[in-house]
């Protein structure tokens, strides 16, 4: 009989504070959010948010797959880049660019991108519905 797994279960709750913004909270931590229709310079907004959960399950990939694969590190940065259709508001695109800072090979920079493309959740759950495409490098 096929051993039957756990699926793990995440949950947020969020709150409108004003007209402004809102507040996300899960476990110990809260993320302020812009949800004011001019915008906000101290708080992400929905989009920056996806594209902040993007970059966070890449670094959590790298993070989870590192020591398995024996990968040698000093840093990891993430940029991405997002666009956004107006009708039906919708991204259209999301294009990353992930730099590690590494003497690890350039097959095994291959390696290590394979593994963050295959095993990310954010990653898994963007990619159907957006053209998502990137690139991992070594940092100069």
């Amino acid at each position: 009989m096929a051993e039957i797994s756990k699926k793990m279960t995440f949950s947020v709750s969020a709150r409108r504070v004003d007209a402004h913004g809102g507040v996300a909270h899960c476990k110990d931590a809260d993320i302020t959010l812009d949800t004011d229709l001019a915008g906000r310079r101290d708080a992400f907004n929905p989009a920056e948010l996806l594209l902040a959960a993007l970059s966070a399950c890449i670094i959590k990939g790298i993070e989870r797959v590192t020591p398995i694969l024996k990968f040698h590190l000093r840093g990891v940065e993430v940029r991405v880049r997002g666009v956004r259709q107006d009708a039906p508001p919708r991204m259209e695109s999301i294009d990353y660019e992930i730099l590690i800072d590494t003497d690890e090979s350039e097959h095994r920079l291959e390696l290590l991108h394979e593994n963050v493309k295959k095993y990310g959740t954010v990653f898994n759950t963007v990619a159907p519905g957006t053209a998502l495409t990137g690139v991992l490098r070594r940092a100069c």
